[in-house]
């Protein structure tokens, strides 16, 4: 039988690369475990699967009021909050819901799974297999499809027949599109944020400099590295160094950092630019809070994206799409460019247009500009409850 258990039932998750330390409180999360085996689009199947989640607000007695809110890559469940045991990093979508804000916790009962693969409570390459080892590089080849269908088992575990709203951007924009293609009568309404229909041939290649790097790192070891002592730390850096690069637009680099050197150093003598430094932050940051097995499943579930793959193609699968939807881009994002939102927007029957979020950051505008988000998301859902 599946299960949903609270923190106080559930055994400290094990340490991996850095995302997780023995003697961890687990926060606010919730698990669901999967009893039975979870058969795998690529092939055979994953067993013992769990997922981390968390919640804001109350179920209503009809589930009708209930909102699944998807993260991108190195996200995790917590979406708001602060920092705090059992959670390396603050909420990533601060100021969107609580009550009397977009997501108002007071009419909508929020949940936010920890992907699938994941290393934040969720079963991923650092979990231990039915054997007792790690999954390490033994850990099987993910799609959005096998990840949306344990999200599905979760809604079946909660009580909750279908979802007001699913919304996502990025890598979670790829989930809730693949929801609402593959279980149309339980997405209400959709948001789609900064996403595609498709992984384009230049995000492959992006992602697939990323993951030589980490697989380059001397202490990768095939992926078996979580019981060595040391995991491809340096590798992870590289990754994500490259990653921000293209998160972010160049004007807003110019703007923020141009030529200048990082206060106190050199760089004609061994010493960075201020951009320098600042990608050193973010790889820093990540590779305390993040596994790098985790890094590269989901980087190869985001290439294998493709919404029409084995439907038909695109305009076939995104034909299944019933629910009211609004799709929005970056105006400055050049990873996931707006031509591919508008894609989206046209093909889908429920989307009256393309929306663009205004936006210096690149990509990682979805995340920035909360304001025109919750925007998006009361258009959809109606304005919050007035709170004094």
């Amino acid at each position: 039988m599946n299960t949903v258990l609270t923190p106080s039932e559930v055994p400290l998750p094990p340490s991996a690369s850095g995302a997780w330390r023995e003697g961890d409180p687990p926060g606010r999360r919730q698990w669901y475990a999967r009893e039975q085996p979870l058969p795998l689009e690529a092939g055979g199947e994953l067993p013992g699967v769990r997922l981390a989640f968390e919640t804001w607000g109350w179920l209503a007695p009809d589930a009708s009021n209930a909102v699944l809110v998807l993260h991108a890559l190195t996200g995790d469940s917590h979406v708001v909050g602060p920092a705090e045991p059992g959670h390396p990093s603050p909420g990533w979508w601060d100021g969107l819901i609580g009550p009397g804000r977009a997501l108002d916790t007071d009419r909508w009962f929020v949940v936010a799974p920890n992907v699938l693969g994941g290393c934040q409570g969720s079963t991923g390459p650092s979990s231990l297999t039915p054997a007792g080892r790690r999954w390490g590089g033994d850990f099987p080849f993910l799609t959005q499809r096998d990840q949306i269908a344990v999200e599905a088992d979760l809604a079946d575990a909660l009580g909750i027949d279908s979802w007001a709203l699913v919304v996502g951007g990025s890598m979670g924009g790829m989930r809730a599109l693949e929801w609402a293609v593959t279980y149309p009568e339980r997405t209400r309404a959709l948001l789609l944020l900064a996403t595609t229909a498709a992984a384009s041939a230049e995000q492959i290649a992006w992602a697939t400099i990323q993951l030589q790097a980490i697989r380059g790192d001397p202490y990768w070891h095939g992926g078996n590295y979580h019981d060595t002592g040391r995991g491809p730390h340096t590798g992870l850096g590289l990754a994500r160094r490259l990653a921000h690069v293209t998160y972010r637009s160049e004007p807003e680099l110019a703007v923020r950092f141009g030529r200048a050197a990082q206060e106190g150093e050199d760089p004609w003598n061994g010493g960075r630019y201020r951009i320098e430094s600042y990608l050193d932050h973010h790889a820093t940051k990540l590779t305390r809070r993040f596994d790098a097995g985790s890094y590269v499943v989901l980087s190869e579930a985001m290439n294998s994206h493709d919404v029409g793959r084995g439907r038909g193609g695109l305009r076939s699968a995104l034909s299944r799409v019933t629910a009211p939807a609004l799709v929005a881009g970056v105006d400055s994002d050049r990873l996931y460019p707006p031509s591919q939102q508008a894609e989206l927007a046209t093909a889908i029957a429920g989307a009256d247009r393309h929306r663009l979020i205004e936006s210096p950051y690149g990509h990682d505008g979805f995340l920035i500009e909360t304001e025109q988000v919750a925007a998006l998301v009361t258009e959809l859902l109606g304005p919050a409850t007035p709170h004094r």
